[in-house]
C-alpha cells in the first residue's frame, strides 16, 4: 500500500503552482527523508517509472538504477548537493523504467532544515513527465528546420533563374557565379539569393531584369564588375 502523508505545506504549494502552469504533463511528488533514507511516491510518481503504486518500495537505490547511465551520475550529484546544502534543485534527466521505455523527466525540489541545527533533515519536490513535451518540441524543430531549408533552396533556385536567363549560363555556372560572389561579401549563398530577389523586385518594372540590373549586384566591394565569364569555383 501507497504510504500517506501530510503534504498541506506552503513549502510545497508553490513549487506545484510553477510546474503545473501551462504544461498538461503529469506531475509526481515525492518526499525524501535524509536522516533514515526513506522515500515517498506519489502514485504518480510510481508510474512514471513503469510500476503500479505501491509495486515497489522506492530507495534511492532504485531511483538512480533507473536513471539514464548518461545521466546518472549528474542525477547523484544534484541529489547529494541538495541533501547537504537544502538548496532549491532543479535537473532534467532520463530514465529506463521498468518496461525499458526512455523518458525524459523534470524535477524540482527543496530541502527542509532543523532550525536549531541548520541540518538538511527532508527534501521534497515534484517529477514532470517531460517525454511528450520533448517528443513535440523535437517534431516542430524538425518541420521548422525542413520548412527553412524548403525556402531556403526555392530562393537558391530562383536566383540561379534569374542568372541564367540574364546571363545565358547554365544551372552549374549560374550556381557557382553566386557562390563566388558569396565568399566575396562573406555571407551564405541562401543569403546572397534572397538579397538578389529582393534587389529585382525592388526594381521590378514592367520590363524583365537585364544585365544591368545584375552587373549593379554582383559589383564587388572595390567598384569592379564581376565578369561572368570569369566566374570561379
Amino acid at each position: 500500500m501507497t504510504t500517506s502523508y501530510n503534504l498541506d505545506r506552503p513549502l510545497d504549494v508553490d513549487l506545484l503552482e510553477v510546474l503545473l502552469a501551462g504544461t498538461p504533463q503529469p506531475v509526481g511528488q515525492f518526499i525524501f527523508t535524509v536522516r533514515t533514507g526513506e522515500w515517498w511516491w506519489s502514485d504518480q510518481l510510481y508510474v512514471m517509472h513503469g510500476f503500479e503504486p505501491g509495486d515497489v518500495v522506492p530507495t534511492t537505490e532504485l531511483m538512480l538504477a533507473h536513471k539514464h547511465p548518461d545521466d546518472r551520475a549528474r542525477v547523484q550529484g544534484v541529489l547529494a548537493n541538495a541533501c547537504s546544502s537544502g538548496q532549491p534543485f532543479a535537473c532534467v534527466h532520463r530514465i529506463l523504467d521498468a518496461n525499458g521505455h526512455t523518458r525524459t523527466l523534470g524535477v524540482v525540489g527543496r530541502g527542509r532544515k532543523e532550525p536549531d541545527t541548520g541540518e538538511v533533515v527532508q527534501l521534497s519536490g515534484y517529477f514532470v513527465d517531460l517525454t511528450i513535451t520533448q517528443r513535440e518540441l523535437a517534431q516542430r524543430e524538425a518541420t521548422a528546420a525542413i520548412k527553412a531549408s524548403t525556402q531556403s533552396r526555392a530562393v537558391i533556385e530562383q536566383a540561379k533563374g534569374a542568372v541564367m536567363t540574364v546571363y545565358g549560363m547554365t544551372e552549374d555556372e549560374a550556381f557557382d557565379l553566386l557562390r563566388h560572389h558569396s565568399n566575396i561579401t562573406n555571407e551564405s549563398v541562401r543569403h546572397l539569393a534572397r538579397r538578389l530577389m529582393d534587389s529585382l523586385a525592388d526594381g521590378a518594372g514592367v520590363s524583365a531584369p537585364t544585365t544591368d540590373d545584375l552587373d549593379l549586384f554582383f559589383e564587388t566591394p572595390s567598384g569592379n564588375a564581376l565578369d561572368p565569364d570569369a566566374v570561379v569555383s
